[in-house]
């Protein structure tokens, strides 16, 4: 009698599924991602609210103190008036120069971000971006040495033939002064120095117009400019506010080019050909802050923390006004 036994093959082992682990390793680093990110968002809160403390415990001697102190005790403080009466001229010239470089700078970067988006030929349009981005980089003190040196002995016969053609105007009544070391030259060099910034960012903006809304106008039969008024322009428009807010914060802020120009005063006045008329905060600050005691110090900072609220309530206004185009937006 034989006995057989017989051996089975042993059970083939099941394939491990890489999926899961694939998955688990995508999580962590998805959950590492986001709060790094929300990390990074926080410091941004933290360094604001840090810089506003600074601020306000710097300048709070200062926002104390009676104006006959303040008077007494600094000497470049005027007689007669409080800290709110001092800081209000200098808001007023730093809100006037501003403006005056946001009128001028506009139209010329908006034409010139059109024509590098879509009327230059390619190779032209690469060289002007690299030109415009170059600009973007100069230091405020050379555009200060270039205003102060070259531009405003050319502007002073403009500027007498203005007040002697639209005196009738109140903001160019005369006399022009001469050397016009006044707040229109200085709104002048101020749009020089924003127009690379607002012409790159409105540039990035037209070139994200889907080719769609612009081969759809124009097959619809429209003309070039057509296409850019009924496609682009609309698209764009968010960007474009973006971008005039930013080139209206370097303006606000701007202390050297301002200083190097402009003959300073303290007064509220719309004639813009007159010297001794204004003065922007930042220019005061680096003028008064060399020899100013610590009570001078403090009144300093405080001037700087209104320009801080200004620069503050632009950027809200302009996310506030983004915010109510983001259904269409080049900004998203």
């Amino acid at each position: 009698m034989t006995t057989s036994t017989s051996l089975k093959p042993p059970a083939p082992v099941p394939p491990v599924d890489p999926a899961p682990r694939r998955r688990s390793m995508e999580g962590a680093a998805g959950k590492a991602f986001r709060w790094a990110a929300t990390g990074a968002g926080a410091l941004i809160l933290v360094v604001l609210a840090a810089v506003a403390l600074f601020l306000i415990l710097r300048a709070w001697p200062a926002m104390t103190t009676r104006a006959s102190v303040l008077s007494d005790e600094i000497s470049w403080f005027p007689d007669g008036k409080n800290l709110l009466q001092f800081v209000g001229p200098l808001v007023f010239g730093t809100l006037l120069s501003a403006t005056i470089a946001l009128v001028i700078s506009m139209p010329v970067s908006i034409g010139i971000s059109l024509f590098i988006s879509h009327y230059a030929p390619r190779r032209l349009a690469n060289s002007l971006g690299y030109v415009i981005d170059l600009l973007a980089a100069i230091p405020s003190v050379v555009y200060g040495l270039w205003g102060g040196l070259w531009l405003v002995p050319l502007l002073s016969p403009v500027w007498t033939w203005l007040s002697d053609t639209l005196g009738f105007i109140p903001l160019f009544s005369g006399p022009a002064s001469d050397p016009p070391r006044v707040i229109l030259t200085v709104g002048i060099v101020l749009a020089v120095m924003i127009l690379p910034i607002i012409t790159a960012v409105c540039r990035e903006v037209f070139l994200q117009v889907p080719k769609l809304h612009e081969e759809a106008a124009l097959a619809l039969g429209a003309t070039r400019w057509e296409m850019v008024r009924m496609s682009v322009l609309p698209f764009g428009r968010p960007g474009i506010i973006s971008a005039a807010m930013l080139g209206l914060g370097r303006a606000l802020g701007e202390t050297m080019a301002v200083l190097m120009i402009l003959s300073p005063g303290a007064l509220y006045s719309f004639a813009l050909l007159k010297v001794g008329q204004h003065q922007t905060i930042a220019a005061n600050i680096a003028l008064q802050f060399p020899e100013a005691d610590p009570l001078g110090v403090s009144t300093l900072i405080a001037t700087g923390l209104a320009l801080f609220v200004i620069t503050l309530a632009v950027n809200m206004a302009a996310r506030a006004i983004v915010a109510r185009r983001k259904d269409f937006s080049g900004a998203n």
